[in-house]
């Protein structure tokens, strides 16, 4: 171990936090979460208390909640949906001669957790003394099971230390725990009173079911438990369930030296439509397989799933442990979020906590799919899945806004609009615009056809209608796309914002591109010549707002005549600015949430001229205050690509360590799994200079001072590719598959069985760009 890091351990293939520091609970509860994409568990405490904030998540299981306009109006949405926390199985309370270990109480002499990117689990060890004295050391690990949807489990261990101890476990599932209000941030979660009606409450030998449902969504859901007991005597033992908990009590005594052993599975499924006997019959099916196969078998499946993750998606640096440590940190918590969602969202706190509501935004698309169409093509695959399954509600959406094809929503769990601000979430239509881009991204770098035809086809086809409807024709032949709000959520209802206006031109042509290719899909769409041309023409003519004095193009019609913010005047404390002032300041202003003109140009590059590229970024550099945890990444994929490669990296640690080092001060509520994707961005397309075509991926690396070496994996089609780049040249190997065509600094090669070295070109360094007074990028230490 070289070094601590905000009371983590720098280590390659882990992160531990040693020695017991309460004030941290918020964050390492978010931190040490585990998921599979289905379940969630936060990496609370096996005793239940002491916790910040409980959380138990099923992806997609929400209840709906009636919103509270102060002024209604047609098109607002009339209920929200928050993710529910669900019944908490990880509950292990330990008595010990008749003391509940709590370790506010007592002394802990030893005390540390680790988070395993490769086995996927994480462990802790605690060594607790009593306040009457007796000693004893308490090992446990848990996985939520990445080979089996349904399952987690728990090992849970104790030994005493200086004498022989009567000992009590009781094993919890426990439904509707007390949740703390949460504060004034908007990006918190709302608390939903007592949300799980009870169904169902059984038990037989060690193993025990709830069943619950909501009232409002009507959503049913059961949880189960079952556990193996390995002791030198044996226990007395006890079970019951009510409505809302079911325990299993086990007492023993226990000699010094030796241990007892609880292994503590848990089952958990959920149904919009499937009956509470089903439900059930599910859980039961899980916990019985999970038995059956077994803790070490379990171990090993999930050593072997990850290890065929690794293959395909570990980077390596060389000349920065901290962020080698924060890169597998950063993708390990991206599959966990999107590994078995199978047809749901992902939600931008992934299931490690409850904020944004657990709602899926925009994000997903643009910064967390990249990530894996190119190393779990699958799990993007099914993302986008979900979201062609609710293209009914899409249409619905654009139909109610008087608008033709689909409008798919700001931020939603089930595909209907949860979001009840208008200005930054209706408005904010450039949401159709990435997935369409997402789908785009995902047909070229896997040639999926199949998926193509039952699915993207359509998504592009919608979307593409919308994007028709919505703009409009001016005097001179412009199209025009007004009234929208981009990602920069401190410029609303501008009119031809940049972004979503060369977003919607993409995704117009792409449909084009696709119906004229695809006339089976053309005809089954019902698209003709017509509205083909259509499509073309709007993207043609597709308003691009440029200032001829400053030559740089506007984030919006009339930005760059704004007045601009007083930085200097603006105290440190008073960031994010949207938490100390009020938006009718900010919408008057220049002054930028999080990169949009910039990310514009990383996602259509053949948009801009590399010279506008240069002077644009410089511009909106000065501009820019990061307060959301979106923009670093794209901002440093962009500095790398115009030449300030120091200022990318930069940003690139600010991507990586947003969360383990609480940078915005919410991790309590759940990661930021963007912003975490954005950490393989940076590396992939910021350093690696990788971009996506129909016809093949091109790269132009380039490496920052900071590093002496890089190397990325990605998937592109069957092939398996590996990139290592140092500050004069890049080797390019094919690690299994076919071979490829790729680029390297605008020069075609075929990758075969040899590797390919090309030489970097040099380039002139830039003066650094100037950067709002009191937010430059993070710097550690």
């Amino acid at each position: 171990m070289s070094a601590h890091s905000q009371g983590f351990e720098i280590d390659d293939w882990q992160l531990r936090w040693r020695g017991l520091d309460l004030t941290a609970l918020p964050r390492t509860e978010s931190i040490f979460a585990l998921s599979n994409g289905h379940i969630g568990l936060r990496g609370g405490l096996e005793e239940g208390e002491p916790v910040d904030t409980p959380g138990t998540y099923l992806n997609g299981f929400y209840e709906k909640r009636q919103f509270p306009h102060a002024e209604s109006g047609y098109g607002y949405p009339e209920h929200a949906q928050s993710l529910v926390n669900v019944t908490n199985g990880k509950i292990i309370r330990l008595f010990v001669e008749d003391e509940p270990v709590d370790v506010r109480y007592g002394e802990t002499a030893e005390h540390d957790r680790v988070l395993d990117f490769r086995s996927g689990t994480l462990r802790r060890n605690t060594v607790w003394t009593s306040p009457t004295g007796r000693r004893v050391r308490i090992r446990s690990e848990r996985l939520v099971s990445f080979t089996e949807r349904a399952l987690a489990v728990i090992r849970y261990e104790v030994e005493p230390l200086d004498d022989d101890l009567d000992l009590v476990l009781q094993s919890d599932l426990l439904t509707n725990e007390p949740i703390a209000a949460p504060g004034r941030d908007p990006r918190l979660a709302a608390v939903l009173e007592r949300p799980l009606i009870a169904d169902l409450a059984v038990t037989r030998n060690y193993s025990a079911l709830l069943a619950h449902h909501t009232a409002a969504s009507g959503l049913r859901m059961a949880a189960g438990m079952d556990h193996e007991l390995e002791a030198h005597r044996t226990p007395r033992c006890d079970i019951h369930a009510e409505d809302d908990l079911a325990r299993l009590t086990l007492a023993v005594d226990v000699a010094k030296g030796d241990r007892l052993r609880l292994t503590k599975y848990l089952g958990y499924g959920w149904s919009s439509q499937r009956s509470t006997p089903a439900l059930r019959a599910q859980v039961d099916a899980a916990l019985a397989a999970g038995m059956e196969t077994g803790w070490d078998e379990l171990l090993e499946r999930q050593r072997a799933y990850l290890d065929k993750f690794w293959a395909n998606a570990d980077i390596e640096i060389d000349g920065d442990p901290e962020m080698q440590q924060a890169i597998r940190f950063a993708l390990f918590h991206v599959l966990q979020a999107g590994a078995r969602g199978e047809t749901r969202a992902i939600p931008a706190k992934g299931l490690t906590g409850p904020g944004y509501d657990g709602h899926s935004f925009w994000d997903t698309e643009i910064f967390v799919l990249p990530v894996l169409t190119h190393t779990m093509p699958m799990a993007a695959r099914d993302a986008l899945r979900w979201r062609h399954s609710t293209l009914d509600q899409a249409r619905r959406r654009a139909h109610e806004l008087r608008q033709s094809g689909a409008m798919f929503p700001w931020r939603s769990i089930n595909g209907e609009e949860g979001s009840g601000y208008w200005p930054a979430g209706t408005a904010a239509v450039h949401v159709s615009a990435d997935i369409a881009h997402a789908t785009v991204r995902y047909l070229a770098a896997t040639g999926d056809e199949h998926f193509e035809t039952e699915a993207g086809a359509e998504l592009l086809v919608e979307t593409a209608r919308m994007w028709a409807s919505l703009g409009h024709h001016d005097s001179n032949a412009t199209f025009r796309i007004d009234g929208v709000t981009g990602p920069d959520e401190y410029s609303a209802l501008a009119d031809n914002n940049i972004y979503t206006n060369v977003m919607a031109r993409q995704n117009m042509r792409e449909a084009a591109e696709t119906c004229s290719r695809r006339t089976d899909l053309a005809e089954r769409l019902g698209v003709g010549a017509d509205e083909i041309a259509r499509w073309r023409e709007c993207a043609e003519e597709m308003a691009m707002p440029y200032n001829e004095e400053l030559r740089v193009h506007e984030q919006s019609e009339g930005f760059t005549r704004h007045a601009r913010w007083d930085f200097e005047a603006t105290p440190a404390d008073h960031y994010p600015l949207l938490l100390h002032y009020p938006y009718f300041d900010l919408y008057r202003r220049q002054v930028v949430k999080q990169a949009d003109l910039t990310l514009a140009m990383y996602l259509c590059p053949d948009e801009f001229t590399d010279e506008q590229k240069v002077r644009n970024f410089e511009y909106y550099e000065g501009l820019t205050v990061r307060d959301s945890s979106l923009s670093a990444s794209a901002q440093a994929i962009m500095a790398a690509e115009v030449g300030h490669l120091d200022l990318a990296y930069d940003y690139f640690v600010e991507a990586g360590l947003t969360d383990l080092h609480d940078l915005h001060d919410n991790v309590a509520g759940g990661l930021h799994i963007a912003s975490l994707a954005g950490t393989w961005l940076s590396c992939v397309a910021g350093f690696g200079g990788m971009r996506v075509h129909r016809d093949g991926a091109t790269f132009a690396p380039r490496l920052p001072a900071a590093l002496d070496k890089l190397t990325f994996r990605i998937l592109w089609r069957e092939s398996r590719i590996a990139v290592e780049v140092t500050a004069d040249k890049a080797t390019y190997r094919l690690l299994a598959g076919d071979p490829v065509t790729l680029g390297h600094h605008g020069h075609r090669f075929t990758l075969a069985d040899d590797p390919v070295v090309r030489e970097i070109p040099e380039h002139t360094p830039l003066t650094p760009p100037r950067i709002p007074a009191g937010r430059p990028p993070y710097r550690r230490g």
